[in-house]
């Protein structure tokens, strides 16, 4: 079952303009796990693609350690059906979306080995539509 909010206050939202250079500031760092995959451009991440980025994940690694999914798709994105003249209102809700920066952190996990959770990050990158890169926690003195 894909991610959806379980109810909003507005059922459509403005589609709103995305600021391509601008860098995450909130949830750019490792916090939950051991290792993260980091996206290294901004885009709209579907719930069905954090989904099946979670299935990847899961079915590569057997259900070893623990996988967290940092991003949720609060963004509803409505689409008019194919071949409909214009006018007649907003289209309904076709996804759900989540707004990424530049730096954000998608999946961390934790529970495995540094070599495991990089196979197992590389496979979930491959569902992804942006560019990601493996990271590991940083060691605070």
């Amino acid at each position: 079952m894909a991610l959806m909010p379980k109810r909003v206050k507005h059922r459509k939202e403005f589609r709103r303009t995305s600021r391509v250079n601008r860098d995450a500031t909130k949830g750019n760092f490792v916090a939950y796990g051991d290792y993260g995959l980091q996206s290294l451009e901004s885009a709209w991440i579907t719930a069905r693609q954090l989904e099946a980025g979670r299935i990847a994940a899961q079915h590569f690694s057997k259900r070893q350690g623990k996988l967290f999914i940092r991003v949720f798709p609060d963004k509803p994105v409505s689409k008019k059906p194919l071949e409909t003249r214009m006018g007649k209102g907003k289209a309904d809700v076709d996804y759900w979306a989540a707004r990424v920066k530049r730096g954000t952190m998608l999946f961390e996990m934790a529970g495995v080995s540094e070599s495991f959770a990089r196979q197992t990050m590389v496979r979930v990158a491959m569902k992804m539509p942006v560019q990601c890169r493996f990271v590991t926690r940083r060691v605070s003195v």
